[in-house]
């Protein structure tokens, strides 16, 4: 019986050819929504998200409640969620005490934020990329043989929405910082889409010369609609990692007009269509993904969940049989 996840494929595709999709909705996503979602919905949420079969969920952030209240919950949403084997729970944290929060609460990877925009870090982080440099050095000394993981991301690595173009070399000096700081895993994310596909190509190689492919994530916005385009150039050039939120939630609360995150459906849909691997149960993932506009008050942007899979085929219509 063929798998229900992955279509069959004329030739057979190699491990090292997965596409590796890190669900980031329920922290990406909700923490700029104006409903409260309860605590028990969003402990519900990333149950089915690790049923369906992601690897890797970004299941909240440890920020203050005064920035963040949508993630007021972030200790009772770890405290309670069904871990499974084989599935990393990360969590966002933007300094030591948030840190030391997501370790108190078992978080499995903390993930670290700074923008290559000076402007952005403020605006995003109030402080100075220097400043959040220094935070993520006592972060590193704090987790130190506790086997957690850490993560970093170059936010605005494709472009600042108030500083426009950023140097590339000033992004991968970024990364070669976070490297030599003893961070492994990296993120290059553009936080409000405006990277292009021949950039994200560049940029990618660059960074691949310095990371390996396992521990390098991309992380895209759909913003001016390029999101899908980017994964597939990162992905041609390497990379093997995304950054996704259901039902294309989220956006950049301090960068006008930035839209959500690429729609997780979508990408495994597209997947799925292309015959690259991702393990996840799309059939699953769009049962998920309908049920968000009843849980959060209004329609989300992912295509998919409305337009239905290729092979969802319709009824024919009765005047067609006469004819």
């Amino acid at each position: 019986m063929t798998d229900a996840r992955t279509p069959p494929l004329t030739d057979p595709v190699q491990a090292a050819d997965k596409l590796i999709v890190q669900e980031v909705a329920p922290r990406d996503g909700l923490q700029i929504e104006p409903t409260w979602v309860e605590t028990a919905d969003k402990i519900a949420l990333i149950n089915g998200l690790s049923e369906a079969g992601f690897t890797r969920i970004e299941a909240g952030s440890f920020v203050s409640p005064k920035a963040i209240p949508a993630l007021r919950d972030g200790e009772a949403v770890f405290a309670q969620i069904e871990r499974r084997a084989g599935v990393i729970y990360v969590a966002l944290v933007p300094n030591l005490k948030g840190a030391e929060r997501a370790l108190a609460a078992k978080a499995d990877e903390l993930n670290l934020v700074m923008s290559a925009s000076q402007t952005h870090n403020r605006a995003n982080m109030r402080m100075s990329c220097e400043s959040s440099l220094a935070a993520f050095g006592d972060i590193v000394r704090h987790v130190k043989d506790t086997g957690v993981r850490l993560n970093a991301t170059v936010a605005t690595a494709f472009g600042c929405p108030f500083e426009g173009v950023i140097d590339e070399d000033r992004v991968v000096g970024i990364v070669d910082t976070y490297r030599e700081m003893g961070i492994k895993g990296i993120t290059l994310a553009d936080t409000t889409g405006m990277a292009n596909p021949r950039q994200v190509a560049r940029l990618v190689k660059r960074v691949l010369q310095r990371v390996p492919p396992s521990a390098l994530t991309l992380h895209f916005h759909n913003t001016r609609g390029l999101g899908l385009a980017n994964v597939l150039a990162a992905y041609e050039a390497g990379a093997r990692r995304f950054d996704a939120a259901l039902g294309g939630l989220g956006g950049c609360p301090f960068a006008p007009g930035a839209s959500g995150n690429i729609c997780t459906e979508d990408l495994v849909n597209l997947c799925n269509e292309m015959g690259i691997p991702t393990g996840i149960d799309l059939v699953k993932l769009l049962a998920l993904s309908r049920a968000l506009p009843e849980l959060l008050g209004h329609d989300v942007p992912g295509q998919v969940a409305k337009a239905g899979r290729n092979s969802d085929l319709h009824p024919v219509p009765d005047y067609v049989l006469h004819i």
